[in-house]
């Protein structure tokens, strides 16, 4: 018998997954790959919500784990997944710059916002009110780690690229059947495709499309992450990841016209040299109205939990929530009540 089946591979599920190695606990992953938030997503992660100078709730603690697990994850599979950044927020006002220095006075956020102005000139950007430094900032090839951890979840022989079949699901008392397999607990990690999912398809996970480019500008000499109404991550070789766009009506993953024209006049407000779009891509973030993952048990299956709803901030939440539902399942360590899916009990 496994000690777990997990549906899904995207960040969530392959955090999960590796939490369960580290444990020495045996698992089979189900993924059919329908699901692309995680790989068009921007990968960055940020300790602080830039548009109300506000701290990420647990930033601390998710940052310190997130380094942490990503680097065991680039030591075991000798790969370059984790690139630190600084994030340059570009200011339109003195008033944005007041704004900046009191925000960078409060205890909670003093860690990760630097008080001192940066002036550095880039070409193509006019910035003459200059820029906020976030510290502790950067970004995560998602591309990469997600094709590397799941070779590697193939080489040990514990993936299947296929659909998972929710009517073959049998919960018994003790623990879960599906097909052949028999397992202690199954944890669902699907993102939006939990909207097919006869055991969590209640709660209210909303989704929000993104839209991304990739650009080529040769004139674009930036060494940071610069963000404003946009932000703007260079890749190397000319390359630019520009992003992102939030649809609330929109649930396909389909690039569209409304998205690429809103990326394009951004980026002409910002940059003011030639580019050229390289790539436009499209996914749903797995997002919830009151932006709090959603973890937790079926209210009548002890054997059937979830992890789902990490939203835009996936890389920072992934690692710090599979630890999190671990220590629920396998410790009865209580989880925190704001991300707890007992908060929406009557959805079941």
């Amino acid at each position: 018998m496994l000690d777990y089946i997990i549906v899904g591979s995207g960040l969530a599920g392959i955090a999960f997954a590796e939490t369960l190695l580290q444990n020495q606990k045996s698992f089979v992953v189900f993924e059919n790959l329908s699901q692309n938030s995680s790989r068009v997503a921007g990968g960055l992660y940020n300790p602080v919500i830039l548009k109300r100078f506000s701290q990420v709730w647990d930033a601390e603690r998710q940052l310190a784990l997130a380094e942490q697990f990503y680097a065991q994850i680039e030591a075991k599979l000798e790969v370059k997944v984790d690139f630190k950044l600084p994030i340059y927020r570009k200011f339109f006002s003195i008033e944005e710059q007041n704004n900046w220095f009191a925000a960078s006075d409060k205890p909670t956020l003093a860690p990760f916002l630097s008080n001192a102005i940066v002036h550095k000139k880039y070409n193509a950007i006019n910035a003459p009110f200059g820029y906020g430094e976030v510290l502790h900032t950067g970004y995560l090839d998602t591309d990469v780690f997600l094709d590397s951890y799941r070779d590697y979840l193939k080489r040990l022989k514990v993936y299947e690229a296929v659909t998972f079949e929710y009517d073959k699901l049998k919960p018994e008392s003790n623990f879960v059947a599906y097909k052949d397999y028999q397992s202690k607990h199954i944890v669902f990690a699907e993102g939006f495709g939990m909207h097919a999912n006869p055991y969590f398809k209640n709660l209210p996970l909303d989704g929000t499309k993104g839209e991304l480019f990739i650009i080529k500008a040769p004139d674009l000499d930036i060494d940071v992450i610069i963000n404003t109404s946009i932000f703007i991550l260079p890749l190397g070789n000319s390359l630019f990841k520009v992003g992102a766009t939030y649809n609330w009506e929109d649930k396909t993953d389909l690039p569209t016209d409304q998205g690429k024209q809103e990326l394009i006049d951004r980026i002409k407000e910002l940059l003011h040299c030639d580019f050229e779009i390289i790539e436009h891509l499209a996914g749903v973030r797995p997002t919830v109205n009151d932006r709090r993952p959603l973890l937790g048990t079926h209210p009548s299956h002890k054997n059937i939990h979830i992890l789902n709803g990490l939203g835009t901030r996936g890389v920072m939440l992934a690692p710090a929530m599979a630890l999190d539902l671990f220590n629920y399942i396998e410790n009865q360590k209580p989880l925190h009540q704001s991300v707890n899916i007992e908060r929406y009990i009557t959805s079941f």
